[in-house]
């Protein structure tokens, strides 16, 4: 389940990508899959093994091209093992809600992307977030929880003053946002609520099949309650 769309954030042979707080990995393994060189990057070293034994599995597959490389890296994103101007694109996905000291983050990602680089930064979306706040304390007190809702705005702002200049935006996973509602109105942490597991599964099978009715409902919620906004921007070269 893919967050940035790589139509605006083209990646290929040629380019070096650092996927900044991969988590489990899903958009390192796209970059790779398109042959370019990725970076995964998280603090979390035994969800970093994961990620490796996913790339060794994709590579003895065959989904690698030739000439793409991959990596993994633990470190904090406030201080980054990486030369200035290291990569030529960055994906922050679902990763500044977390930290503090944002613009710390920020500077880092302008720091270590070469000049004339793009990022893709996605965030929860203020409304579907606010929600989620406001139906379960836990949902955003939990250590590692998110620390700040964000506005497109605000957002933008931050990343403008740090240096980069601000493109297109979209939001993102439309039939997410009401299985929060509902986790967050059950107790974030009962995965095993009748109405929760229905909706998961319904997720699920959304994401295996990909129906069009399913799409279509996606594309029209988006915009209103997508769960995740995904901002594009570049640092000049």
């Amino acid at each position: 389940m893919l967050t940035v769309d790589f139509d605006r954030l083209p990646v290929g042979p040629g380019n070096r990508v650092l996927d900044l707080g991969c988590g489990g990995g899903r958009h390192a393994f796209e970059v790779l899959r398109r042959g370019a060189d990725v970076v995964a990057f998280d603090m979390d070293a035994r969800e970093l093994e994961g990620v490796a034994s996913m790339f060794a599995a994709m590579d003895k597959a065959g989904e690698v091209p030739p000439e793409a490389t991959a990596d993994t890296v633990t470190g904090d994103a406030l201080d980054m093992p990486f030369e200035d101007g290291s990569f030529d694109r960055v994906i922050a996905a679902e990763v500044l809600e977390h930290i503090p000291d944002d613009m710390a983050a920020m500077r880092e990602i302008f720091r270590v992307l070469k000049p004339g680089g793009r990022a893709a930064v996605t965030v929860p979306s203020f409304l579907p977030e606010r929600i989620c706040w406001a139906l379960d304390e836990a949902y955003h007190t939990a250590p590692g929880g998110h620390v700040r809702i964000y506005t497109l705005a605000e957002l933008s702002a931050k990343l403008k003053s740090t240096g980069f200049t601000i493109g297109p935006h979209h939001h993102a996973h439309g039939l997410h946002a009401p299985y929060w509602w509902i986790k967050c109105a059950v107790g974030v942490g009962n995965d095993d609520h009748p109405l929760a597991k229905a909706y998961h599964e319904l997720l699920v099978w959304d994401i295996m099949k990909r129906p069009a009715a399913t799409r279509i409902a996606e594309a029209v919620l988006n915009p209103l309650i997508g769960k995740s906004v995904v901002l594009y921007v570049r640092k000049p070269a």
